[in-house]
């Protein structure tokens, strides 16, 4: 979707209104009225985030521009690689900005959206940061973004509680707690509840303004002892898009009045053509930069999509697809060496696992899993983890404690050259492993019941005693998509037979009836399931690979509001 074509988004029925935001001129709010979310949306507020938006929109489209370019020319049979004309940033000897000792340690991470009980429990689950979520976490619709806003906030602030009633226990923050990162959404996403000289804004311009207007000041003081707020970045591919990033927080830091360099950000390495641009973009961001991150899951998605018109690249079960894949490693190896050669953070990937409450066995076996992974990942010279649960925060810690010792990271003491000899082929190396009927099947299960989800406001959601986010729907779709494309031989499970419309279509009415009988008649019934398998099929059948699930789904939770920016009905 255009930025221009807003029309196109459901509207809301008139309603009992009786307020309208106070825009400045030039900014339309066509999102719900609500008197919390106004002092979130004040006037200088928006006029903060309108700046950012003139002026950088011309270059933000540019670079999504050069995104299709790339895609046409990897289409055409190219592959990433390293850039020869940055050369002399990857062999020059620079290092970025010292990591400020608020973030030093930051060993064990844990993620989630932003709703308020989530903050809470998130903030005191004993990690040492919480990244507060806008992208992958969050359905973006109206009332999660702006209600997240209010949350962040009162967590800043020092004052969150939530009541829940029916349990009777009312939430409140510890004395002691995880320090804070927020992550916006990617450069790709639109908010279409705020127009800006007549288009949408940009989702991450929107989401990173309004969070650092209102809480530089009390985060400086209370949480980044003269520095932050600190930042995770999504979706980038490559050292273009960092720049924007860096000129975006240069802009934001004059304006508060704040001294170069005081934010700071972790971005993750989550496509396939950003992993041959990780000094480049550390170079970028060296002032403002506190690491790299293996956002693992994204990285699957993105070798698929990057190699769509690649008969030979299909990619295996995707249960099989994990760090031992010499692809996977060499990524993981490679971010290493070059964070800590640059002297910031290499984070490890996340722990999807969640507790298994009603069997003990099982969940023994999970946490087992887990404890191998991020051993895996300490030994190799990752400086932390992430976690997608509090349950596994005190696992992720034991690991990493007693293989660490009392040093916060690791930047000085494993360097890792012999990662230095990683090369594009190793990067590239196909995966290996076997296809199945129950991976197609895996695939489609998860994928529905994660958009029936997403378009009814939730945008983490437990399934299989796994925790699913759109970067693991992201590798259903796409890799049902690549196997139907290209009739990809189920050879994994003795089969042999190739998926077509007609087994596809089979797969997706059985799956449906077995959601349903999972998730219960009535629960079915009242949930989008029919809406989101229209979709997902869609998407996983159309001719031409579509960018992101989220971004075409988009459409269908935007609902606007008739009432004037500024106007007092």
């Amino acid at each position: 979707m255009g930025l221009g074509t807003y029309e196109n988004y459901r509207r809301a029925p008139p309603d009992m209104m009786k307020f309208g935001y106070d825009a400045p001129e030039g900014v339309e709010i066509r999102g719900r009225y609500d008197g919390e979310f106004a002092a979130i949306l004040d006037r200088d507020a928006l006029k903060f985030v309108a700046g950012l938006q003139r002026e950088f929109r011309s270059r933000i489209k540019y670079a999504m521009e050069c995104r299709e370019e790339a895609k046409r020319s990897f289409s055409e049979g190219a592959s990433p690689g390293f850039d020869p004309a940055t050369r002399y940033i990857r062999e020059g000897e620079w290092t970025c900005a010292p990591v400020p000792p608020a973030v030093a340690d930051r060993t064990v991470e844990i993620t989630g959206p932003v709703g308020r009980k989530m903050i809470i429990n998130a903030l005191n689950s004993g990690a040492k940061v919480f990244m507060a979520d806008f992208e992958d976490a969050l359905s973006p619709s109206w009332e999660n973004l702006m209600r997240g806003q209010v949350n962040l906030k009162d967590a800043v602030d020092g004052t969150i509680t939530f009541h829940d009633k029916a349990r009777n226990r009312v939430y409140k923050l510890n004395n002691q707690t995880a320090k804070l990162f927020v992550r916006p959404r990617g450069w790709h996403l639109p908010e279409a509840h705020i127009l800006i000289d007549g288009e949408p804004a940009t989702g991450c311009l929107v989401d990173f303004g309004l969070y650092f207007y209102h809480n530089h000041a009390a985060f400086r003081r209370t949480q980044g002892a003269g520095l932050g707020p600190f930042f995770y970045l999504p979706k980038m591919e490559n050292s273009r898009e960092a720049k924007i990033w860096n000129c975006v927080f240069e802009k934001a830091e004059k304006t508060a009045g704040i001294e170069r360099g005081s934010i700071r950000a972790t971005v993750l390495i989550e496509t396939l053509p950003a992993v041959f641009q990780m000094n480049e973009i550390l170079y970028e961001l060296r002032d403002h930069s506190v690491g790299l991150n293996c956002g693992r899951w994204d990285y699957i998605f993105s070798y698929v999509k990057t190699f769509q018109a690649h008969r030979d690249r299909l990619l295996p079960d995707r249960v099989q697809v994990g760090m031992t894949q010499h692809f996977m490693k060499s990524y993981s190896d490679l971010l290493i060496w070059t964070c800590h050669r640059r002297g910031v953070h290499a984070m490890g990937g996340m722990a999807a696992q969640i507790p298994i409450r009603d069997d003990p066995e099982a969940n023994n076996a999970a946490l087992e899993l887990v404890r191998k992974d991020k051993l895996r990942e300490v030994r190799a010279g990752h400086d932390g983890t992430w976690a997608a649960h509090p349950g596994l925060v005190p696992v992720c810690m034991e690991v990493f404690s007693n293989n660490m010792g009392d040093t916060p990271n690791q930047i000085q003491s494993m360097k890792r050259e012999d990662a230095s000899a990683i090369t594009e082929e190793d990067l590239l190396q196909r995966p290996r492993g076997s296809r199945s009927l129950d991976g197609l099947r895996l695939n489609t299960r998860v994928g529905i019941q994660y958009l029936a989800a997403w378009l009814t406001g939730a945008g983490s959601v437990p399934l299989y005693n796994l925790m699913e986010d759109a970067a693991t729907a992201e590798i259903s779709r796409v890799q049902n998509w690549q196997w139907l494309k290209y009739g990809a031989e189920l050879d994994g499970d003795g089969l042999g037979v190739k998926v077509n419309n007609d087994l596809f279509g089979k797969v997706v009415e059985e799956e449906m009836c077995r959601i349903e009988r999972e998730a219960g008649k009535e629960k079915f019934r009242r949930g989008m399931y029919k809406e989101a398998c229209k979709i997902f099929a869609r998407q996983c059948t159309a001719p031409t690979l579509d960018d992101f699930l989220t971004l075409n789904a988009y459409n269908n939770i935007v609902i606007h509001h008739p009432t004037g920016s500024s106007s007092r009905l």
